[in-house]
């Protein structure tokens, strides 16, 4: 029989804080490898069924509209990898307590996982563009392999390994397995060491110790007895090491496997996208006034290049629509009979370019949130015609135009907007080039004068004719106004806030918008000084924005400039105050700038 000293069981056994440390490194490689598993059952279907794809989604639909509305405010277009980041956080710190938790009770830890997994699961069910139970499988199968894992890795620390094998089931045959055996003793049966009870511990000895006093079991004063082996695998670092990084390995290649598989549906998006050649508009956008593009160091560009137009959406992975799949259904009331058109059958129709400001409620007074972009695409309100649509004005039935993403997004526009005349479209074209991946690749809605949350369907695959009354689009039901006509705002670009520009002549310079009533003057004052007009840049449209800047004799000292402007229809920007949430910001733009 294997024959262990006190000393050398005492040596064997990791102490409490090592086991602890140990069982939470075994928790953070169990849950890295959930979620690499997870990723790689989702490259089988969809990337967004991707277990914190789906926890990320489904936390966007449950936050609070103010915590939304900050986090969009802090962290403009990154507030997506922000969340992502923090939802990694939280499930390492569950990954590691439950590590933790393991080393004392092993099934609860693993359970602890499959736990998370079902979270994910119910997420992945609560989407609105969910797959069904096929959504589910990422997060289950990869919370499944997590649990497995963390069972198998937290072995060699387990408590219960080191506790006699009438306390924990299946230690004997663990022991067994390893040949050792037992003789009876006075109370013994076989798998009971010398016959000790339950009580022979309750006196501070370590497990697999002797307590017997020296010289009698035979052995001379100061010699370590010699006691049976421990019901288990001992300690052995080697093993848990080599079990680590076979599973860091692992986790990792299924990550990179995962990737690869989801990659493949993105190259199909992409080459769809690189073998588009935009047609040439039947009526092309009118050449921008010369006039209508100042040239002040700091002041935002007439046109918005792609990569610097904003982005605000709730998709935390940007949907990839293949344009040779893509197909486009409009039905609901009204419609004489339910059509479906292919991005081919889109590109034949008679096509117009025009260029259009686009603005997003989320855009605090001075805020970024605001692009003008020449689009190319197809007018809708002659598609709705031909559909047998009607607006309300003229008898039709429905009043309100839902229009839904490949994502589950919802967008809610009035009928009688889309068909009054301004250049509703379904764009797919964006300064010259097909829509890029982020603005909405193949088609989105472009509705000017509304802000983008009722009208600027991004990754847009069906329309359908309904009522205000019958149904809330996402945004309404989280307390948003129903109808969002863009507020006439103004901002100043240069100089920034707490500049410190030098006494002399000053531009202040930037931009003003009221899309599809045009700008009619802008104003800028100093300190509690009069009101002075700026000079305007030429008006390309009235659904673009407008260019101003004024000469400023800075003098030295701290100033408060402040900018408002009038709209087209002769509405005089409002100084009143207001968040972005229930219809849009509004109040005059200031900034703070020091004269040396």
């Amino acid at each position: 029989m294997p024959r262990v000293t006190r000393e050398t069981a005492r040596r064997r056994a990791p102490r409490p804080l090592a086991r602890r440390a140990v069982g939470g490194l075994a928790g953070l490689l169990a849950g890295y490898a959930a979620l690499a598993a997870g990723q790689l059952v989702a490259g089988f279907g969809r990337a967004e069924a991707g277990p914190v794809a789906v926890v990320g989604s489904a936390a966007v639909d449950l936050v609070p509209t103010p915590l939304k509305t900050w986090a969009i405010r802090e962290f403009g277009s990154d507030d997506k990898r922000v969340l992502e980041l923090g939802i990694l956080a939280v499930l390492a710190l569950l990954a590691l307590a439950l590590g933790v938790l393991a080393t004392r009770w092993r099934l609860s830890g693993a359970a602890g996982v499959l736990a998370i997994g079902v979270v994910g699961a119910v997420a992945a069910l609560s989407r609105p563009d969910s797959a069904g139970v096929t959504d589910t499988l990422p997060s289950l199968l990869g919370a499944a392999a997590g649990a497995v894992l963390l069972y198998l890795l937290v072995g060699p620390v387990y408590a219960g390994a080191y506790l006699p094998p009438w306390v924990w089931p299946g230690s004997f045959v663990r022991w067994r397995i390893r040949g050792a055996t037992a003789p009876a003793g006075p109370r013994g049966t076989e798998g009971n060491p010398g016959g000790r009870s339950r009580e022979d511990f309750e006196d501070g000895t370590e497990p697999g110790e002797d307590r017997t006093e020296p010289g009698e079991d035979g052995t001379e004063p100061g010699e370590d007895a010699a006691v049976p082996a421990p019901a288990s695998v001992p300690w052995d670092r080697r093993h848990f090491v080599l079990l680590a990084a076979a599973t860091a390995v692992g986790a990792t290649a299924a990550g990179a496997a995962g990737r690869a598989l989801a990659g493949g549906d993105i190259a199909s998006a992409v080459a769809s996208r690189d073998a588009i050649r935009l047609p040439r508009p039947g009526s092309p956008a009118h050449p921008v006034p010369a006039g209508a593009r100042l040239h002040v160091p700091g002041l935002s560009p007439f046109t918005t290049p792609n990569k610097d137009f904003y982005r605000v959406d709730t998709a935390l992975v940007v949907p990839h629509v293949d344009a040779g799949s893509w197909r486009l259904r409009i039905h609901g009331e009204g419609v004489r009979e339910d059509v479906e058109l292919s991005f081919a059958a889109l590109l034949r129709r008679e096509t117009v370019e025009r260029d259009i400001t686009l603005t997003c409620v989320s855009n605090e007074v001075g805020g970024p949130y605001v692009g003008n972009a020449r689009w190319l695409g197809v007018p809708l309100a002659p598609l709705l015609r031909e559909a047998g649509v009607r607006p309300p004005s003229r008898g039709g039935k429905a009043d309100q135009l839902v229009a839904r993403s490949v994502d589950g997004m919802t967008l809610g526009t009035p009928v009688e907007d889309v068909m009054d005349g301004r250049d509703a479209l379904l764009a797919f074209g964006m300064n010259g080039e097909p829509l890029p991946f982020t603005h909405g690749f193949p088609v989105r809605m472009v509705v000017p004068g509304l802000y983008g949350y009722v009208s600027a369907c991004k990754w847009i695959e069906s329309i359908e004719l309904t009522t205000f009354a019958a149904y809330d689009p996402y945004w309404v039901k989280r307390d948003w106004a129903r109808k969002g006509p863009i507020k006439t705002s103004a901002r100043i670009d240069t100089p920034k806030p707490l500049a410190r520009p030098k006494a002399g002549t000053v531009t202040i310079a930037g931009v003003a918008w009221a899309q599809h009533r045009g700008i009619e003057k802008v104003e800028v004052r100093v300190d509690d000084g009069r009101w002075r007009p700026a000079d305007l840049a030429a008006q390309d449209t009235r659904d673009t924005w407008r260019q101003w800047s004024i000469p400023w004799r800075a003098s030295p000292g701290t100033h408060t400039l402040t900018v408002r402007a009038t709209d087209g229809a002769g509405h005089r920007q409002t100084a009143k105050r207001a968040g972005t949430v229930p219809d849009g910001s509004s109040g005059w733009h200031s900034v703070v700038v020091t004269v040396d």
